[in-house]
């Protein structure tokens, strides 16, 4: 049977017929059976007929509900474990068929493949170095198994990782399923900020995985898919060093496919030990967005907001504070005319989050990838300092208040510096690209609308 957990966003004013809830936020008005159901599913009581799945199914592809499962069609026999690997022997994990690429390390990789728990692994050798997007593609050229998972050599997996995974695919959908990657605990400075922000570390939540969402990508340090579909759609894009597993993330759910984030299994990332090789990293992933641009338009935008959200800042930003309250109220009186069936302090409370997060992005983007436009603008533009100054400031002390510790503004100078090493990266390869899309703000209308 399956069991529904509700997203965090989920919120059904009045116990109405109106649920708002899921990424990005959707309004979904119900019949009064709908509004029955969900009742049922706020109180873990969910009945399972054709009509009620059909519907909560709308929800689950809003990202309002996730799926449970205590089990499903596959067990570790049905999995193939592809370990791409350069300069290092990757941690072997027991009791699984394993094929481990060697990327062409010099020199060439060795592995006793009859005792412990490298017992009967795979060792495939490449006579170049190709990339880990191909390397995994070579490895799952051998796979003969249903699934297929690929393990990162720098990754540590805790016992029993595989089963909450493995669940997952219950959902006949559900083609690819992502793990929790937190940051190995070791020691120095890098490394402990590493562990608290490390851009692998997708959050505690399970989400559904799609470009524009909360949880818009995953990382394949860990990820386990369905065979046959990845064959399907050429298996990762081999002309791209890095992202390539935002790539096929992206393109799996262009074509329908499920994609999952299940953090009830986490494993362990071995994080950048300093602050050259953190920046290091993070340019190499600005760098990527600029390819991802081109084959997913849009899909990178470094905000996402209202036409709405963007004036009343905009008017903050030249010090009209009067004239931008004055706008934002007008677009809560706006959405209350609108949504007539919502409750007024439901449509303010909309209104007024929804110009935060716009706020708290806009923000986001100035510290990430607009810095050196920022920069200019504030050296020739004495009144730009101020707003400018805000964007790197007041998101730290914000988060300092909102956990009760000082840590966000320790943590703040180092932050700033990943990043703006994320945005030169994306400078770097927006102009070798000549692809500006991860530059351009998305403007959007709200609410959008679901059925139910």
């Amino acid at each position: 049977m399956t069991r529904y957990r509700l997203d965090r966003s989920w919120r059904r004013p009045g116990a109405g017929t109106v649920v708002v809830a899921g990424s990005p936020l959707r309004l979904f008005r119900l019949s009064t059976g709908g509004a029955q159901v969900a009742a049922m599913v706020e109180t873990g009581d969910q009945p399972q007929t054709a009509a009620v799945e059909q519907m909560l199914d709308r929800f689950v592809d809003a990202g309002a509900l996730h799926p449970e499962y205590d089990s499903g069609p596959y067990s570790v026999d049905d999995v193939t474990v592809v370990m791409p690997a350069f300069g290092e022997v990757p941690s072997i994990p027991g009791g699984l068929r394993v094929i481990v690429v060697d990327d062409a390390s010099a020199p060439p990789l060795t592995i006793d493949t009859t005792a412990g728990d490298s017992a009967g692994t795979t060792l495939l050798r490449l006579d170049r170095n190709v990339g880990p997007g191909a390397a995994r593609n070579a490895g799952l050229a051998s796979v003969s198994s249903s699934l297929v998972a690929f393990v990162d050599s720098d990754v540590t997996l805790p016992d029993g990782w595989l089963a909450p995974l493995l669940a997952a695919f219950a959902d006949p959908r559900v083609v690819l399923v992502a793990p929790r990657v937190a940051g190995a605990p070791t020691t120095g400075a890098i490394a402990a900020y590493e562990e608290r922000h490390s851009p692998l570390d997708l959050g505690d939540e399970p989400a559904r995985v799609a470009a524009g969402t909360r949880v818009s990508y995953v990382p394949a340090a860990v990820i386990v898919c369905r065979v046959d579909i990845l064959r399907d759609v050429g298996g990762f894009d081999e002309s791209l060093r890095l992202g390539e597993d935002v790539d096929l993330v992206w393109r799996l759910a262009e074509l329908g496919h499920r994609c999952r984030y299940e953090p009830a299994t986490v494993v362990l990332h071995r994080p950048r030990p300093t602050m050259g090789a953190l920046v290091c990293q993070r340019a190499g992933y600005g760098r990527s967005a600029a390819p991802l641009a081109r084959r997913h338009p849009g899909a990178l935008a470094p905000v996402r907001m209202s036409g709405w959200s963007a004036a009343v800042w905009a008017l903050f930003l030249v010090r009209r504070p009067w004239s931008a309250i004055a706008v934002a109220a007008g677009t809560a009186v706006a959405l209350q005319r609108k949504l007539t069936d919502l409750p007024k302090e439901e449509s303010a409370r909309l209104v007024v989050l929804g110009h935060l997060a716009a706020g708290r992005q806009l923000s986001k983007a100035v510290t990430r990838v607009w810095w050196p436009i920022a920069a200019a603008i504030a050296l020739v533009v004495p009144r730009a300092r101020v707003p400018v100054a805000a964007a790197f400031i007041a998101p730290a002390l914000a988060d300092a208040v909102r956990q009760r510790s000082a840590t966000p503004v320790r943590d703040a100078p180092t932050q700033w510096v990943d990043e703006m090493a994320y945005g030169a990266g994306v400078w770097a390869g927006v102009m070798a690209e000549r692809e500006p899309g991860p530059l351009l703000p998305r403007f959007t209308t709200w609410p959008r609308r679901g059925g139910g």
